[in-house]
């Protein structure tokens, strides 16, 4: 598939407040889906830097949250359909001077896809911590 990174638009923020949710509850199963919201997108992405992924026929597949300050990965969402289609790879590589920069995410441990998914990718376990959705490993990207 062919995939488009841009800039969110006014017209892509249901979209990623629904791809943010559906993901969420489908995903993070030992955490209440009562707890997730709609209105959650736009207040955890608040000041950060949002790309989004969309497919040649214009359809948003999902997006990838930055803390550019920390180079910190906040979030990387793809559609439960899409997932596995290399959009995930392709907003990796849409980051800022990929893949000569060092970024750094938090994956819950449970979440045992997606850390195969960034292990696959070049990142490497550098920590870890609890937070209130479960335990997190650190994984950190160092320049090739």
């Amino acid at each position: 598939m062919t995939w488009t990174i841009r800039p969110p638009r006014a017209e892509d923020q249901e979209m990623l407040a629904e791809i943010y949710l559906s993901v969420r509850r489908e995903t993070f199963v030992w955490v209440d889906p009562g707890k997730f919201h709609r209105e959650d997108f736009a207040a955890h992405t608040n000041g950060e830097t949002v790309f989004v992924c969309a497919h040649e026929n214009g359809r948003v597949a999902g997006f990838l949250s930055l803390w550019p300050a920390d180079d910190f990965i906040h979030m990387l969402y793809i559609s439960p359909e899409l997932q596995g289609q290399g959009a995930g790879k392709a907003l990796l590589q849409a980051l800022p001077e990929w893949p000569q920069h060092r970024y750094r995410l938090k994956c819950l441990v449970k979440n045992r896809r997606a850390k195969a998914f960034y292990l696959s990718h070049g990142f490497h376990v550098t920590g870890n911590g609890t937070s209130p959705e479960g335990d997190y490993e650190e994984l950190s990207f160092f320049p090739v």
